[in-house]
């Protein structure tokens, strides 16, 4: 009897999906427990042949400390994960752009995607792909801050800065920390249906699908010039004066430069047209009001320069993915 149970053991776990997660020393503990309890959760709402197992991968041996102080021990330390994983995800911390697992590492990382059904990574996981060759001409997203060095190191690599997630093949690779959230979700309505997906969903008390896009929830305006140039000069005058026409005159005027000049001056150094800033101040400015205010939405639409309510909408929705009023919902400081 006892062997009959066993072999029934076994024959259920052939036939589960093995979700597995590479950890390291500073790792981003949401990385790891955000998938996993997706997947976790999921196995209440499917049947046993159907359930995922769940394995975390140590790139060390022994207890790793998380970014927040926590420890993690993982199942098996790298050199012995030698299965073809259903899954097979690598997550993220705060310095593992600038960290180097080291040539054994990469190989087994290189093979052990090559192996898996599906490989991916969590926030700024995809460094840890990226460093193995695994990215090369992929199309990837990352967290919003760190896409720009992403892009950097892999100039082949199409990274998708405002993306939750993207899908490229059998790679998936999703934003920052929380977002492993969506990508989970998304992949077990790949795998069992949106009802499913849904189930758990409620279960972590999170959204099936989040609207819009990275953008939301970063800042919208970097520095784009040296505090003294002209540009800058330009650049303070739009932030002092959302309200007014803002034409290429009368920045040009406010950077004591010749139209024609400043509208190629300004592209050049700050990366960007004077249109395009004027707008994202606008929709920065915005931001911070539905933030913080509970002024209607055409008076945020007047203060900030927008024609009226239904411009603010408009850009708003082509620029963040979200409505003034979704991105209230989500932002407003708690009264």
């Amino acid at each position: 009897m006892a062997d009959f149970h066993f072999k029934t053991w076994k024959a259920n776990l052939a036939m589960s999906k093995t979700v597995a997660i590479v950890v390291f020393a500073g790792v981003q503990s949401l990385d790891v427990t955000g998938p996993m309890d997706v997947f976790c959760e999921a196995n209440r709402f499917l049947e046993p042949p159907d359930h995922y197992r769940l394995e975390v991968i140590g790139v060390e041996r022994g207890a790793m400390p998380c970014s927040n102080g926590l420890s993690l021990n993982a199942h098996r330390h790298f050199s012995d994960a030698l299965e073809a994983y259903d899954l097979l995800l690598v997550a993220g911390g705060p310095q593992l752009p600038f960290m180097d697992f080291g040539a054994a590492f990469d190989t087994w990382l290189r093979d052990a995607c090559a192996q898996a059904r599906r490989f991916g990574s969590i926030c700024n996981g995809a460094f840890m792909l990226a460093r193995a060759g695994l990215l090369e001409g992929r199309t990837v997203t990352t967290h919003w801050g760190d896409a720009a060095a992403l892009a950097k190191l892999c100039p082949s690599t199409q990274v998708e800065a405002d993306r939750l997630y993207v899908e490229d093949g059998n790679l998936y690779t999703s934003a920052g920390v929380t977002a492993g959230i969506d990508l989970s979700l998304y992949l077990l309505a790949r795998d069992h249906g949106p009802e499913v997906a849904l189930s758990v969903a409620k279960r972590l008390v999170v959204f099936t699908q989040r609207s819009g896009g990275q953008s939301q929830f970063s800042p919208f305006l970097t520095p784009h010039a040296e505090p003294t140039s002209a540009v800058a000069l330009a650049q303070l005058y739009v932030l002092a004066n959302l309200t007014g026409d803002l034409t290429i005159a009368d920045l040009a005027n406010a950077a004591n430069m010749s139209a024609r000049n400043f509208s190629r001056v300004f592209t050049k150094e700050a990366k960007i047209t004077p249109a395009e800033f004027v707008e994202r101040a606008r929709v920065d400015a915005a931001r911070v009001l539905l933030e913080s205010t509970q002024s209607p939405l055409k008076t945020v639409a007047y203060q900030c320069g927008f024609r009226d309510a239904q411009h603010m909408r408009s850009v708003f929705n082509r620029r963040l993915g979200v409505t003034p009023q979704q991105f209230r919902l989500n932002f407003a400081a708690m009264v």
